[in-house]
This record gives C-alpha cells, structure tokens and sequence, in this order.
C-alpha cells in the first residue's frame, strides 16, 4: 500500500483503504453482506474518505501545490464520457 501525498496522511489513507476494501467485497458479494454491517460500513467508509480527503487538501495547501492543481484542471479539464452509441445497444439487444 502506498504512502499518503503527507507522513500525517498516511494513517488515515490506511483507515480508508480498510474501509473502502471491506466495503468493496460487501458489494461484489452483497446477499452475503448483511443490511445493518453494510450501513455501519458505509458509514465508517464515508467517514474515513472525509476525514483523509480534508488532510490530503490541507497537505496540498501546505505544500503549495494548490496552483498547479488549478493550472492542471484549466488545461485538462475531467469530461464526462459520451453516451452509448444507440446501435451498439440495439445490437446488444439482439443477442
């Protein structure tokens, strides 16, 4: 497992990887998962993701790489895919 942007990360991003494992196998599997475990999951996962999220921002921040960020978003900005080609659902279909 790889280490945190930052050394005061790394716990949480450890905490989350756990999380986000066990709720990942609970989603491959879920009539194995129980609802009440899946819940308290998901809980403890969101929770997880917020808490290394806020410490990887404030790491970013620190380090002075917030304009670069910036800079990599304006150049390249994340798109959203295109939608599916209507024959290749027809076609789907078919079969």
């Amino acid at each position: 497992m790889a280490s945190s942007l930052s050394p005061e990360c790394t716990p949480l991003k450890t905490q989350y990887d756990a999380c986000f494992n066990s709720w990942f196998e609970g989603y491959l599997e879920p009539a194995v998962a129980a609802s009440s475990t899946k819940n308290r999951q998901e809980y403890s996962k969101r929770k997880a993701e917020e808490e290394y999220k806020a410490c990887v921002q404030k790491a970013v921040k620190d380090s002075g790489l917030e304009s670069t960020l910036q800079q990599a978003r304006d150049e390249h900005p994340l798109k959203s895919p295109p939608p599916p080609d209507p024959s290749s659902l027809e076609q789907g279909k078919k079969h």
